[in-house]
């Protein structure tokens, strides 16, 4: 609907040439602002919090008070295993020293490259020392665990370390130590065999222990594995990829715990990627790209860098995800299937500008499922300055909200949905510098929890539902903007608002009461409007009870969200509409934009 109403747009530009003439805002902004409106460039104070100011950066800070449990019939898990024989490398300039060598392993060495071929099970590897020329290969018929302990390898020409075998590689980080693997910028390969990063293994990739580890990628990616990524608690990684994807698997990512630390530079890269599911489960992981885009042959379109890019399933169940991605086009968290989060802290800046070839472009957007999206607990904050489409929550199928926190400052829409949007219950507040604060295509509904959408200046809106059918059965809302979707009156179980109004200052405190003086809630405006349209309603409002909106009173102590206060002591103020609420939707001053309007639609303007 969107793309045929910017055509529509085009067609009747001598009718909006005032608005053409209207300076776009850079969207780039600092905390403690003054940042220009929507479509009227009016100007007010932004006044909520760090929400334009967070930032997000490497930090290896190690965490304490990680707990695991260890299921005792889990194969992932190397306690469960054993390996008893023990083969030590220790690298030097020039060479190595192999000590422990037995039946069933063979090792040689070329200089400081050296290569393990084993038949036998229950063999550790550990190496240590350091080379500017050498890399560990290794090729086993059974599982095996390759301990780092001190360990410095640079290979200018491919892996620093090569795991050709499918087998489990338990891969564990001595206490204590600090292991450097860094790769060159050409690999020479062996045909017939993959070589695709700093770290590769054909096999799992099980990564345990208390040390740290830092992997530099020139050539290629960084940490690579053809099945799947275990990482638990305790490890410190860093990866810094220039020639590819941070971290690469196949089958699957699952952070259990420790600190990840991952960054790109590469075009359209990744720093965590999968061709399988990705699941959050406790830990810190920070991904940051800086990549622009760039056209794919194989697709016959365009991409983005991106945080995270799971083919199948992304799951948040704990811990800290953080994602930051500057580049044109640039994705903070993208999924191919479905996003859930259940859990944890989630935060996303990406500023990148779309990126745009030909015909073709891809925009940057913080969090993006190409499935359904839902959010059952956690927190997440969103930030994403990058101009036109640069939205903060978007799913092509259903976006539901069961719990949880949402918070997004967003240059277009900050919360997007292609299918049914849903909201049962949690705290959402959605700000749009420059579109529509909450924008369902299909079908919207309020049935619980606390939902503030502040949009900007007419023609944009709180909420756009396009003419679809918009429910409220329960919650709290409140809808800033220039325009709004009227709830469907049929659908409309809990009495809502719509009040259109004049000049309302950010910082203004917006309450509304019931019938018998009771603050149901305050609400710090935080940004100016010269016209605007309030969509308001609350549990305590009933049909055939008067109601009382304010502005300007004084508000002490309670709890705040983003300037939504509750249990706050609430004096003064001046009435601005105080009413009998006659039906399930109560119209004062507002009859739809440019005279239109009516149940479940934005009324006459354009809403793009």
């Amino acid at each position: 609907m969107k793309e045929m109403i910017k055509k529509l747009m085009v067609a009747v530009t001598v009718l909006l040439t005032v608005a053409a003439c209207t300076t776009e805002s850079d969207n780039g902004y600092p905390g403690g602002i003054v940042e220009p409106g929507g479509g009227q460039n009016e100007s007010g104070t932004v006044l909520i919090g760090d929400l334009t100011s967070f930032d997000i950066k490497v930090d290896s800070t190690l965490l304490t008070g990680e707990t695991e449990v260890i299921p005792a019939d889990d194969e992932d898990y190397i306690e469960n295993n054993s390996f008893t024989t023990v083969v030590t490398v220790k690298f030097r300039e020039g060479g190595a020293t192999v000590n422990g060598i037995v039946d069933g392993v063979e090792v040689t060495a070329s200089d400081a490259h050296v290569t393990v071929n084993s038949t036998i099970g229950g063999v550790q590897y550990v190496l240590s020392g350091t080379t500017g020329n050498g890399s560990f290969k290794v090729y086993s018929e059974k599982k095996y665990s390759l301990r780092l302990a001190g360990v410095d390898i640079t290979n200018p020409t491919g892996a620093a370390i090569n795991c050709q075998s499918g087998k489990r590689c338990y891969l564990v980080l001595a206490d204590g130590t600090f292991n450097r693997l860094a790769d060159g910028a050409t690999y020479s390969t062996v045909d017939g065999e993959d070589m695709k990063g700093v770290l590769f293994a054909e096999g799992k990739l099980l990564m345990s222990g208390e040390g740290r580890l830092r992997v530099y990628g020139k050539g290629k990616h960084g940490l690579v594995s053809d099945d799947y990524i275990l990482f638990r608690p305790g490890a410190d990684v860093y990866v810094k990829a220039e020639g590819g994807s941070g971290i690469k698997a196949n089958d699957g990512i699952y952070v259990r715990g420790g600190v990840i630390n991952a960054e790109t530079s590469a075009t359209a890269a990744k720093a965590l990627t999968c061709d399988g599911e990705v699941v959050i489960d406790g830990g810190r992981t920070t991904l940051l790209t800086s990549g622009a885009g760039e056209w794919d042959d194989d697709d016959q379109d365009v991409k983005g860098c991106a945080g995270i890019k799971a083919d199948l399933n992304l799951t948040v169940n704990g811990g800290s995800l953080l994602a930051k991605s500057t580049g044109a086009g640039g994705k903070g968290l993208s999924s191919d299937a479905e996003i859930i989060v259940n859990g944890g802290d989630v935060k996303v800046i990406t500023t990148g500008a779309s990126y745009v070839q030909g015909s073709y472009d891809t925009k940057a957007k913080g969090v993006k499922a190409d499935g359904n999206l839902t959010v059952n607990g956690g927190t997440i904050t969103i930030r994403t300055t990058g101009g036109d489409g640069s939205e903060g929550l978007e799913s092509k199928g259903t976006l539901t909200v069961n719990d949880g926190t949402i918070q997004i400052y967003s240059s277009d829409d900050a919360i997007n949905s292609a299918g049914d949007l849903i909201f049962n219950g949690g705290k959402v507040f959605a700000y749009s510098t420059g579109n529509d604060a909450i924008d369902s295509n299909s079908t919207l509904a309020v049935n619980g929890g606390v939902v503030i959408a502040c949009g900007a200046t007419s023609p944009e809106g709180g909420f756009d539902c396009d003419n679809s059918s918009f429910a409220i059965t329960g919650g709290t809302i409140i809808g800033l903007g220039g325009d709004t979707s009227v709830p469907t009156t049929s659908a409309v179980k809990q009495p809502a608002i719509v009040l259109g109004g004049a000049n309302l200052k950010a910082g203004t405190y917006l309450t509304l009461s019931d019938a018998s003086g009771n603050n149901l809630y305050a609400f710090s405006v935080p940004r100016a409007y010269s016209q605007y349209t309030l969509l308001t309603s609350a549990p305590g409002l009933k049909t055939g009870s008067k109601f009382t909106l304010s502005t300007g009173a004084t508000v002490n102590g309670g709890t705040s969200f983003l300037g939504y206060v509750t249990g706050g002591e609430v004096t003064g103020g001046t009435s601005i509409a105080s009413q009998t609420i006659s039906s399930g939707v109560t119209t004062i001053g507002y009859s739809g934009m440019n005279g239109g309007g009516g149940p479940g639609g934005m009324g006459g303007g354009f809403h793009f």
